[in-house]
């Protein structure tokens, strides 16, 4: 009886598609931009520097304000935030759509991540709300998670469509229907929820949530781009040591921003732990994919990203598939067989060559995402599922943060690892004759081997193509056996960890009853 009256009914359960199309546009939109740089720097002329801005302001913005949006969410109330949020995007977005200079251009594109910070943890943490029972939370959480992964997907295909037959800002005028739908079905399927005992959010620590997060973020994708050096350094080192100042000024807050005492749970730690590596790989990875395919196979956006989607599919089958095996086994078991078959995925890259043609590049993203996107979906569940509901908003926005140091962090190690291995290759079997650069990057070889006459520039081009396949291999080879390792320590770490599915008493009512 108690469970019937816990049980979702088919008002919640479209609620969560609701919910489900705005996390899959955020992610979207992070990819969407980067196939419309060419006509936006044809049409409105940027700068070097204002080009950075436009593409990477947008992640900026999200992830220097989940924090904060998580738990302003529970003092104003989540499906408000997420009603500010979802009219703030649309509006953002049609001024992108028609920005007439770069610099509107990245003005309307920070307006669009913060709108973005409201609408990720806001409705993860709604979420938590409409499915009090466990088993049909999971199945949701994992529905809400893998529609990130298709976002992401689905951006280049869109995108490239879109592109094909209309102007760069139509891109961005995709938000405005779906930021309708749900400004319009919202207040109608969704319940609110606000803590009634919360206090005003601290400015202070908001600030330094922002600082820490934009400065650690800012230094890695800087590395990530142009190596280390001491600004990149230096912005990294500043970003740990403001964040040290927050984690220590949240101990002495009655209403912290962010609640200190989820980490010593362990459902919750283990799962952000596991969660945190598991983004860095499947995300780095998957960026040298991405590359392989448009520069080494020579695929179009829209060819490359029509490729990827069954490795995206592959991952939604799975996650699914988990969310009922793991109310049969402990998490840890799923986690690591998630991470044995990304392995084995991994692995396969090992025999990737510029002639093996796009079929073990294919086969091997099918693997990584079919074994690691379960991963993430379960342990978002365990890191919601673990905080009590008042904090749902802080879990929510810890889980995606995650996902955006994951990512950032992913790319930048693994594109560190790639570039060095490039010039590595590239400088011992460097053509003569070839100017000065093209051992920098794939793509500055590709250039120069277009303006050099015959032999001699596809000669460049086969052993630049060579070269960055080689990149991707030792990626790989690094990989796997990490990811066998990872599956070593998910088991000891989440051992004692049942999964929110199962009927016990939650580790998060011990948390409550503990005085600060």
């Amino acid at each position: 009886m108690r469970d019937s009256s816990l049980r979702a009914t088919k008002r919640e359960w479209i609620g969560l598609a609701v919910l489900a199309l705005p996390s899959m546009l955020v992610t979207m939109d992070l990819t969407l931009l980067h196939l419309a740089v060419p006509q936006i720097s044809a049409d409105l002329n940027p700068s070097s520097s204002q080009l950075l801005w436009i593409t990477d302001i947008y992640g900026f913005a999200v992830a220097g304000f989940l924090v904060t949006m998580g738990t302003l969410g529970e003092r104003v109330g989540r499906r408000l935030l997420l009603m500010l949020g979802a009219g703030a995007f649309g509006i953002a977005s049609v001024l992108t759509a028609y920005a007439e200079t770069p610099d509107m251009l990245i003005v309307t594109r920070a307006v669009l991540g913060v709108a973005g910070a409201c609408l990720a943890p806001s409705t993860l943490s709604l979420i938590r709300n409409m499915f009090p029972l466990p088993a049909q939370r999971t199945t949701a959480v994992t529905i809400w998670s893998t529609s990130f992964m298709l976002g992401g997907a689905l951006g280049p295909v869109v995108g490239g469509v879109l592109l094909e037959f209309f102007w760069w800002g139509s891109v961005f005028l995709l938000a405005v229907p779906v930021m309708l739908i749900l400004l319009g079905l919202g207040p109608f399927l969704l319940p609110e929820h606000r803590d009634p005992h919360g206090a005003r959010v601290d400015l202070l620590s908001s600030a330094l949530s922002f600082v820490a997060v934009l400065a650690v973020i800012y230094g890695v994708k800087e590395i990530a781009k142009h190596g280390v050096s001491p600004l990149s350094g230096a912005t990294v080192v500043m970003g740990v040591a403001v964040g040290y100042v927050f984690v220590r000024r949240q101990r002495t807050l009655t209403h912290p921003l962010l609640e200190m005492r989820l980490f010593t749970v362990r459902a919750f730690s283990a799962s952000l732990t596991t969660l945190l590596v598991t983004i860095m790989f499947l995300m780095g990875v998957q960026f040298l994919i991405a590359q392989f395919l448009q520069s080494v196979l020579g695929l179009s956006p829209l060819q490359a990203g029509l490729w990827i989607l069954p490795a995206v599919l592959s991952g939604m089958v799975t996650a699914l598939a988990a969310a009922g095996i793991v109310r049969r086994i402990r998490p840890a078991y799923v986690f690591a067989g998630g991470m044995v078959v990304a392995a084995i995925g991994f692995a396969l890259l090992w025999g990737v060559t510029e002639d093996s043609g796009s079929g073990l590049v294919i086969a091997a993203s099918v693997l990584m995402f079919a074994g690691l996107t379960p991963v993430s979906a379960l342990g978002v569940d365990l890191i919601v599922g673990a905080a009590p509901p008042e904090q749902a908003g802080q879990a929510s926005a810890i889980s995606e943060t995650a996902n955006e140091f994951g990512g950032a962090l992913g790319i930048a190690l693994v594109g560190s690892v790639s570039a060095a291995v490039y010039r590595n290759s590239m400088s011992d079997t460097y053509p003569d004759g070839v100017p000065s650069g093209a051992d920098d990057t794939l793509f500055a070889a590709l250039e120069a081997a277009a303006r050099l006459p015959g032999e001699a520039g596809g000669h460049l081009a086969d052993t630049a193509r060579e070269a960055f396949a080689h990149g991707l291999q030792v990626n790989a080879l690094v990989a796997a056996p990490l990811m066998l390792a990872m599956a070593l320590g998910a088991s000891y770490l989440l051992r004692q960890v049942r999964a929110s599915s199962h009927e016990e008493e939650p580790e998060h009512s011990r948390l409550a009853a503990e005085p600060r």
